[in-house]
């Protein structure tokens, strides 16, 4: 049974040195990432920020200088080249809308209205008769 007793000695003195070994060696990670975190200090931005009704005027003058692109359309079709390249001055190219069908107002390439063609002073314009609503613009996106 002596041997037994040193074997089993043994054994907790090599289960003792890796319990000291893990631990010196969890000592060295929490030291390491001691030194790689930071304390910040976040300013409280006040009463304005939490209710946003006086600073919403200037976010929105932030955006108000974006250029958009805007355009109508009355109509598409489709041609094949051949029928493209017969085209001459006089032609005439059938739309797939029908005469009195409101125009199509596009911002950005995304529809956003509906309208009838006006002239005021010689130049085109378009009455908006029906805004897209914010869901159906939503819908557009996905």
């Amino acid at each position: 049974m002596g041997q037994d007793d040193e074997a089993l000695a043994d054994e907790w003195a090599a289960a003792l040195a890796d319990t000291e070994q893990d631990e010196i060696k969890h000592e060295k990670e929490q030291q390491f990432l001691s030194t790689q975190t930071h304390d910040y200090e976040f300013t409280d931005m006040g009463p304005d920020a939490k209710a946003g009704s006086s600073s919403g005027k200037r976010d929105l003058d932030f955006i108000l200088d974006i250029p958009l692109e805007v355009s109508a359309e009355l109509g598409r079709t489709k041609l094949l080249i051949n029928e493209l390249l017969q085209l001459g001055q006089g032609s005439v190219v059938e739309l797939n809308k029908l005469a009195g069908e409101p125009l199509e107002i596009y911002v950005n390439g995304k529809l956003v209205a509906r309208g009838e063609a006006v002239v005021i002073n010689e130049k085109f314009g378009i009455r908006l008769t029906d805004i897209i609503s914010p869901i159906e613009r939503v819908k557009q996106l996905g």
